[in-house]
């Protein structure tokens, strides 16, 4: 998405912000916010027409690019319930703003269809498959749910876990190796969502 070569570690970096839409006892989707680090963001930048008149231009054809390059790793995005994965409609409402020296992309994420809320089947996972961008959600309140849904549910931030052989593998990559996509999953935080009913029968 940001780098034509992987290493075994992240060398760029996205803040996240999420916010999970729904109502009813239903989710409907999800809104990203993504902030790169500033070397990211000089290196998407570079050659690309950012003077005054032309950036707005620049921003929504790199927004739609980028949403391109992604629509293929589920939008680096995965949701289950259980064991399954979910699915999505295509993203919309991308867009690419500046924050100072970083980035911001912001998109919304449709759900295929609407998935009824649990008790505690469902999760959250965002990350790069080959861990060259190391996306991270700093805190629990980066993950904000809609006032509908924050009546019934909360969620829980859980650190990854690694063991010590996955973080020797991960370092021992050399920088030319072919991408290892089983490596973003190793070392993703994962949102755990807790929820005290399921509004049955709505």
């Amino acid at each position: 998405m940001v780098a034509p070569t992987v290493q075994a570690h992240p060398h760029s970096f996205a803040d996240m912000k999420t916010y999970i839409q729904g109502k009813d006892g239903v989710i409907t989707g999800f809104k990203m916010e993504w902030t790169f680090d500033a070397m990211t963001s000089a290196y998407m930048l570079d050659g690309e027409d950012t003077s005054p008149e032309n950036e707005q231009s620049t921003f929504r054809k790199m927004a739609a690019s980028m949403l391109e390059n992604i629509q293929g790793d589920q939008y680096f995005t995965n949701f289950y319930d259980g064991d399954q994965l979910l699915q999505y409609k295509p993203a919309h409402s991308g867009q690419l703003t500046r924050d100072r020296a970083k980035l911001v992309l912001s998109f919304v994420l449709p759900l295929s269809s609407p998935q009824r809320i649990t008790p505690d089947t469902l999760r959250l996972l965002v990350f790069e498959p080959s861990f060259y961008l190391g996306m991270t959600w700093n805190s629990a309140e980066d993950v904000v749910l809609s006032d509908a849904l924050a009546r019934d549910c909360r969620v829980e931030l859980i650190e990854p876990n690694p063991t010590p052989e996955q973080v020797s593998y991960a370092m021992s990559l050399p920088a030319d190796a072919n991408p290892d996509n089983t490596l973003g999953q190793l070392f993703t935080q994962t949102v755990q969502m807790h929820c005290e009913h399921t509004a049955a029968g709505k």
